[in-house]
């Protein structure tokens, strides 16, 4: 059985990724409504549909360089392309012929895929796995020209829910993100 999820906030033409970053790259593209200069066009980005990974991986807005959280809604056809380009960022004898055809795939996709487990509100690991997109090469350059509807800064929601967590559980679930399990 397949372990691997999508789940994430979406309708009928968008979904919501998030990212984090520090303040000189959110700030700007809140404001643009688009990444701009000091985010690096040339690098690899990686978009995230789980909003709790999201928070495990920024831990709660507390990493250096990451203190900003960015819900970015995007196109859905932008998701369908980047899924449809990509190759698993580590070699699955079940879904390679070999650990060289996989090397030559992996080298050629502007996409790749990681599936890591999902977390729960206390950043416990769940027994499902939620899939991170990385970007690189074109596909930064379709993500911020093409496919970004918008970008909001959520830090306060985060900070939000992480301040409730310890006397109003309840509460703190409630203001998730409702995310479904995401269908292409």
């Amino acid at each position: 059985m397949n372990n691997n999820q999508i789940r994430a906030v979406f309708d009928d033409n968008t979904i919501t990724v998030y990212q984090a970053y520090k303040k000189e790259i959110a700030i700007p593209a809140v404001a643009n409504q688009k990444f701009v200069p000091p985010f690096k066009i040339e690098r690899m980005t990686w978009i995230k549909p789980s909003f709790l990974w999201m928070m495990y991986r920024c831990g709660r807005v507390t990493k250096e360089g990451q203190e900003h959280v960015l819900a970015i809604q995007i196109k859905r056809e932008g998701l369908q392309w980047a899924l449809d380009n990509s190759c698993l960022s580590h070699f699955d004898p079940d879904v390679h012929q070999s650990k060289e055809e996989w090397e030559q795939k992996v080298k050629a996709a502007p996409v790749r895929i990681q599936w890591d487990p999902e977390r729960d509100i206390h950043l416990e690991k769940l027994p499902y796995r939620s899939i991170q997109i990385g970007l690189s090469g074109f596909a930064v350059e379709k993500y911020i020209n093409d496919w970004i509807v918008s970008i909001t800064d959520i830090t306060p929601l985060c900070k939000k829910i992480h301040s409730l967590i310890p006397e109003n559980l309840e509460e703190a679930i409630n203001q998730l993100p409702k995310e479904s399990l995401y269908k292409s």
